[in-house]
Parts: C-alpha cells; structure tokens; sequence
C-alpha cells in the first residue's frame, strides 16, 4: 500500500513539474507567438511586412498621416518630416521622419508603431522601416530615417473598409531596454561615419 502510495505521489509530482515547466515555457513564447499573431491579422494596429512591393494597383486613394513621439526618458527629438500623403492603393510611397539627440553622449533607441484606423491596419504594409533595428545617435547628432509602405489592394474588397479614407501611422521611440535613458556604456563603439545603427 505504500508502494502504492509513493507511485502515485510520484506521478503527481512529476505531472506538476510538468505543468509548471509547460507554463514557463508558454511565458516565454507568448511573446513573439502574440507578435507573429498581430502581424499576420493586423490585430492592435499592427502593421503587415511585405517583402517586395504590391504587384496590383488601384483607382482609390487613402491619406496617409504621420504621427511620432518619444518616451520621456529618451533625450530626442522626432517627427515626421513631411506632411500627409495621398496614395493609390497598391502604390510604393516612401516617408521620412526625422531623429535628434539631445543627449550629451550617444543614445540607442527603439521604436514601436501601429495603424489608426485598428481595422485597417492588416492592410498596411512596411517594406522596409527603421523600427526594425536599434537606432544609435551621437550627442547633436539628427538623421532621416525613411519607411518604405504601400496599402495592400485588397483593402477595396473589404466592405468594412468603404469609410476609410485616412490612416495614420504613428511611431514612440524608446531608450533601449536594459539601459537608464538608451545611453550607450563608456567603452561601447561608436557609430561610424555618423549613420544610424
């Protein structure tokens, strides 16, 4: 009977470490699985990525605006660097907004991004963005930092879509995780000739 009962307690015991490392597991992989899941459906104003531009075209037009801040714990300046646009859907367009440090040394940020209307956003599609990479500026520095988009064609097919007429992409950058206000450490490289890294 205690053989019995020792087995038992075993298998329990084993079943539970079994289902607290499940747990930690789907911790760590919520994460990137809720990324991949906003990107795909556009969920939260998740842009789309696509990887050439859009190969159909059409008549309709859509304002593009453009929208940026910066947490306060980060020492720049940012906005965009032109106005709104209007676009063809299916047409590349490329936009700029423009970065400066106010920093007394040099500075990584990140930035995060998402789509207004939320329901347009699966068919708003970045080429190519400087939100995909750590942004590194020297003290005063200022850079141009371009996003290459187009709206996918297939917004005209989606009837709960006939009211949208403008989207506003809006950009927040922020100190670099890990740091006190994305300064760089001492003995970290500098960035060379000025550009962005």
């Amino acid at each position: 009977m205690n053989a019995d009962l020792s087995r038992r307690n075993r298998r329990t015991m084993i079943a539970i470490f079994g289902v607290v490392a499940g747990m930690i597991g789907m911790a760590y992989a919520s994460v990137p699985l809720y990324d991949l899941f906003c990107r795909v459906t556009g969920f939260g104003g998740t842009p789309g990525l696509a990887q050439a531009p859009s190969e159909a075209t059409g008549d309709r037009e859509i304002t593009v605006r453009f929208d940026s801040s910066v947490n306060a714990n980060l020492a720049w300046g940012f906005a965009p660097a032109q106005g709104p646009m209007t676009i063809k859907v299916g047409d590349t367009a490329l936009a700029f907004y423009r970065a400066e440090s106010r920093a007394d040394g040099p500075t990584i940020g990140t930035a995060t991004f998402n789509v207004t209307p939320l329901k347009a956003a699966k068919y708003f599609d970045k080429i190519d963005c400087f939100c995909f990479t750590e942004q590194r500026l020297e003290a005063g520095q200022s850079v141009d930092m371009a996003v290459s988009f187009f709206v996918d064609p297939a917004i005209m097919e989606d009837r709960l879509l006939d009211d949208v007429n403008t989207i506003t992409l809006s950009y927040t950058f922020f100190p670099k995780h890990g740091t006190e206000g994305g300064k760089v450490a001492a003995n970290a490289a500098p960035a060379p000739g000025g550009t962005v890294q």
